[in-house]
């Protein structure tokens, strides 16, 4: 088994590495002069079962070529097995046709990966379950779950919580860690009720009073996050903190967050938190790369992948 990094999250990759206790595979992925993705790799791979770990994420086009041209590579120096390690998919949010004449991107990053001749894919909360079905290879989407209640255990032991979903389409989701925590759930429903006004947020279920956490996979501009930790706290909830698996947090996210009445964000490191993310006091990362190492450890020996969901 080898393991390969591009270079959209190497501090990922290298806890990964250091979790299986197995080197990352020396390679060059560099760029030319007009900023053509070059990759060359250092190591025979011939027969291998090679993951190569590579989030989407910003600048997505880029590390998405860098993906998809080393794969190539491997395909080309005759790697047994690669799995595509994807944290982050981008374009995930393009999963069906928003209106008419737009495209269905995830489907055709799914094609895009699958062509470049990834075997398998190993990616966490994909933003719909079934972008699975858009490959025709075998994909395994971890659940950030686990270690989300693992640690909201650790940091509010017996205080009253309560779950809440930012919307109806998350409610799967919350629903999920308020039963591994034996929580309460509440479900922020938003309706914007003409063109030009504010959104207005009802909260569906009882919060006063309680710790409320807040659980998404993706936080973008995070102006939907800071509008709800706000309707919380009028609403009287003692406290407001969010767990969401991929910080995006593009623009201004990051100040919107620390301006907000958030106690903290927490994500995971499937998106290398940037300075401003490491600075901030009211936001940390904790990591997945135990659950991914010891998902590639499964994969390789063959074994069942379902033992991370519980």
């Amino acid at each position: 088994m080898k393991i390969l990094t591009g270079n959209s999250n190497r501090p990922l990759a290298e806890a990964i590495s250091a979790y299986l206790n197995l080197p990352l595979t020396k390679a060059s992925i560099r760029r030319f002069s007009d900023m053509e993705v070059f990759v060359e790799i250092h190591e025979n791979v011939r027969g291998e079962d090679v993951f190569l770990i590579q989030p989407t994420s910003f600048p997505t086009n880029d590390n998405l070529m860098e993906l998809l041209v080393t794969i190539d590579a491997l395909k080309r120096g005759s790697a047994r097995r690669i799995t595509a390690v994807v944290p982050y998919y981008g374009y995930a949010r393009q999963d069906r046709k928003s209106g008419p004449r737009t495209p269905i991107s995830a489907k055709l990053v799914a094609n895009l990966i699958t062509t470049a001749g990834a075997d398998r894919v190993l990616t966490i909360d994909l933003h719909a379950n079934q972008i699975q079905g858009f490959f025709d290879i075998p994909t395994d989407n971890l659940i950030a779950a686990p270690v989300f209640a693992k640690d909201i255990k650790e940091r509010y032991g017996s205080n009253p919580l309560t779950i809440v979903s930012p919307d109806v389409g998350g409610v799967v989701r919350a629903r999920s860690i308020a039963k591994r925590l034996d929580a309460d759930l509440a479900i922020i429903d938003k309706r914007r009720e003409r063109a030009g006004v504010s959104e207005v947020m009802n909260i569906i279920g009882s919060i006063e009073g309680q710790n409320c956490i807040l659980i998404d996979d993706i936080v973008d501009s995070a102006g939907t996050l800071c509008n709800a930790a706000v309707a919380l706290k009028e609403a009287g909830a003692a406290s407001v903190s969010a767990y969401i698996t991929h910080g995006v947090l593009s623009g201004g996210a990051v100040a919107r967050v620390t301006a907000s009445p958030l106690e903290e964000l927490v994500t995971t490191d499937s998106i290398q938190a940037t300075e401003a993310v490491r600075v901030a006091h009211n936001m940390r990362q904790i990591s997945i790369a135990p659950l991914l190492g010891e998902a590639i450890t499964r994969i390789a020996e063959e074994q069942s992948v379902s033992y991370l969901f519980d």
